[in-house]
Parts: structure tokens; C-alpha cells; sequence
């Protein structure tokens, strides 16, 4: 992210819209698109989210909803934002083939976990394009920040409004050149670029589409109907408390027990809402200019990731997206898809945990796994030892 800007100045820097889309893409980045700064399309919206709770415990994005809602206060003076697409389309995805979903033996990873870390493997081309905003239209370092979906800006919203795709039914931003397989990086930037122009549909008259969710959807449902845990309640909607990705991924405590068996082989994340989608048959394969392909993730055995050690789990992911979850919350992750899987050559492994593992976190979903495997039989006298409440309340339910 670039420093602070320049408070109080109004200077006029302009950019020739094509050349710099031009600049742009020969960076690695798939889509540009430029959309004029102003207050966050359905950021409304947004707020009704939060306030009805759907964000579960990520409290963080409850500190930045007005920064969320516009822009100008990310960067006081911005006139344009440069929305960016990467396509992490893989052979798999644009022939329609589904691996990970049907091989339940293997643990499904979301695929763009599949990679380097996108965050790491695309900011070296963005701190290069705001080199290019600067040679081309004398911007400054103060003059433009970027972010890679780390920071207080609605990329979904602002690249739908940029025309570089649609927000879907689930939730996510739909490209009719890659379907649903898009990392996007936003620009915030004081120079003026001319916006494109956001993707049209004729309706018929007295219709409208809320803030443009499920625009060229038409009465598709596919993504709604097929969530295994029901975490999309309306279209556009993602209520978070339900959802596989947030409970795999961003949350850091107990799984709900109501939700484990819906996790089914998910180790990390969820694709069903985008997999599912009709508009994946215009995919195309990516140029991957800027993305790191860690394929061989996919192939791990569950029972070697069940028996990771801290420093086999820093080696297999460094620099991958997997490292934010930490061991333990892979480790959790794992004992539910053992017993999803009825994965019998991991009840050993598992009876190992639930007995004696260091973290609360783990010996408990451990101990789930083993009853659920019906196994219960092999943690006599685990439980009058356990002094820690939630691995007791696993015993107990």
C-alpha cells in the first residue's frame, strides 16, 4: 500500500484510459477496468449486512464500514478506481471437471489455495502499475493505494460497477470472459481516467435488480439451491455464520457440530457456489503472468496432514494462503474430514489427538471425529482426565 496522500491539494493529473489499460494488462493482470470514485455501489447495503449479524466474529470489518461506503475516505481527493482481475483458471475448470469433488478420499481445497499466496504473488505488479500511474500521468506515491482484498474497499461492488463482471446469486463477482475464477485488486487513485461503463440488461419495465445482484442470472438458482449449508439465504447474500469457507478459514475457534457433516472433505474453504455456476462454460484458461500454481497440494493424504508436525506445516505451505490458518486450525480442519470420509486408516492418528495433543482446539474436534467414526471405545478414561470445558463438552455431546 502506498503512504498517506497529500491532504488539502487539488491537483489535476489525468490518464489516457486505453494506454493505461493497455500498460496495465502487460503487467500480468487479465481485466482493467476504471470506474469514477465516489460512494460505494450497494455500500447500503453492506450496513444492513453487519447489522444483521452475518459477518459471524470478523469484527474487523465493523471498524472500516465507512471507509467501505466510500472510497474518498481511503484517499481523501480520489477521482478514479482501477479495478483488476487475475484469472486463476486451471484446465480443470474450464473443461468442467470437478477432481477434488469426486475423489472424497483426498481433501478439497478451495483451488485458489492451490497457489502462492495470491496477496504476496500480485503486489510486486501493483506497486509496478502505480509506477506506470506515475510515469503517465505525473501521479506521486501519496497519489494512489492498492489493495488485494486486504483492505477497506468493496472490490466485488466496484468491479461490477466497472464492468468487469456482475455480482452473482452467490455472492461473488461473475466475468463473462472467466466465469467465477478472478482474484481482484482495486487502485484507489487521484487521477482521472475515464470510467467504463458497468454491463447493461434490459429488463422489463417496473423490474430492477437490487444493486445489480444476479443481473445476468436470470432464474438460475443453481448456487443457492446446492450451498450444503444453506449460507446463502437470498441471492447476493452470504451469511457468513453458515458458511464452509468462513468456518475453514476465518474462524479460529470450535466448528458448530450442527455444521461439520455439511463440511463433508472441505479442508480448506469452499468452490460449490462458484463450481456450480453456468457461467464457468466461458472460462478460460489463465495466463497465470502472476500466480504460482501449488497443485500438488491437492494430492496430500489426509493422514500426513493429520500427523503434521509446526515445522512440516511452515515447510509444505510456506507461501501459500493455508499458513494463515496455522496448524491447529488444519488440524481441526482435517479430524472433520476424517470422519466425514470415514477415513479408518486416521482413527489411530485421531485417537493420538483427541488424547494428548497440546491444543484444546484439536484434541476436541479430535475427539468428535473418533465418535463419530464409532470409535468411542479407544478414548476410555480420556474424558475423567480432560480439564479443558470444550474438549469435556465433545466428550458430553
Amino acid at each position: 500500500m502506498a503512504p498517506a496522500g497529500r491532504r488539502g491539494e487539488q491537483v489535476a493529473m489525468k490518464c489516457d484510459a486505453e494506454e493505461l489499460r493497455l500498460r496495465l494488462r502487460a503487467l500480468g493482470f487479465d481485466a482493467v477496468r476504471f470506474a469514477a470514485a465516489g460512494a460505494t455501489p450497494g455500500g447500503e447495503a453492506l450496513g444492513r449486512w453487519w447489522e444483521a449479524g452475518m459477518a459471524a466474529d470478523m469484527a474487523w470489518m465493523g471498524r472500516t464500514l465507512e471507509k467501505r461506503g466510500d472510497p474518498r475516505l481511503v484517499l481523501e481527493g480520489a477521482q478514479t478506481m482501477v479495478m483488476l482481475g487475475v484469472n486463476y483458471a486451471g484446465e480443470r475448470e474450464v473443461a468442467g471437471r470437478d477432481d477434488q469433488r469426486s475423489n472424497t478420499k483426498l481433501a478439497a481445497w478451495a483451488r485458489y489455495a492451490l497457489h502462492d499466496d495470491y496477496h504476496d504473488t500480485m503486489k510486486g505488479a501493483l506497486v509496478a502499475a502505480g509506477r506506470v500511474l506515475e510515469e503517465l500521468a505525473g501521479a506521486m506515491a501519496a497519489d494512489y493505494r492498492f489493495y488485494v482484498d486486504t483492505g477497506p474497499v468493496l472490490e466485488r461492488a466496484w468491479a461490477a460497477e466497472a464492468g468487469l463482471g456482475f455480482v452473482g446469486k452467490n455472492a461473488m463477482l461473475i466475468s463473462r470472459e472467466f466465469g467465477n475464477w478472478l482474484f481482484l485488486a482495486a487502485i484507489v487513485t487521484r487521477v482521472e481516467v475515464a470510467p467504463d461503463a458497468p454491463i447493461k440488461r434490459r429488463l422489463p419495465l417496473g423490474r430492477a435488480v437490487p444493486n445489480g445482484v444476479g443481473l445476468l442470472c436470470g432464474k438460475c438458482t443453481r448456487c443457492l439451491d446446492a450451498c450444503p449449508t444453506g449460507a446463502l439465504p437470498a441471492p447476493g447474500v452470504l451469511d457468513a455464520r453458515k458458511c464452509i469457507s468462513y468456518h475453514t478459514i476465518e474462524n479460529r475457534g470450535v466448528i458448530p457440530r450442527e455444521l461439520r457433516a455439511a463440511i463433508g472433505h472441505r479442508i480448506y474453504g469452499c468452490d460449490v457456489c462458484l463450481e456450480v455456476c453456468p457461467w464457468n462454460r466461458f472460462a478460460q484458461a489463465g495466463r497465470r503472468v502472476l500466480l504460482t500454481v501449488r497443485g500438488e497440494l491437492a494430492e496430500l493424504p489426509l493422514a500426513e496432514i493429520l500427523t503434521l508436525t509446526p515445522e512440516r506445516f511452515a515447510a509444505v505451505f510456506k507461501g501459500t494462503a493455508v499458513k494463515r490458518l496455522r496448524l491447529r486450525g488444519l488440524l481441526r480442519n482435517a479430524c472433520i474430514v476424517a470422519a466425514n470420509t470415514e477415513a479408518r486408516e486416521c482413527v489411530e492418528i485421531l485417537v493420538t489427538l483427541a488424547m494428548s495433543h497440546g491444543e484444546p482446539l484439536v484434541r476436541a474436534h479430535a475427539v468428535w471425529a473418533v465418535r463419530r467414526l464409532g470409535e468411542e471405545a479407544r478414548l476410555a478414561g480420556a474424558a475423567e482426565r480432560e480439564t479443558d470445558d470444550v474438549v469435556r463438552a465433545e466428550f458430553e455431546g
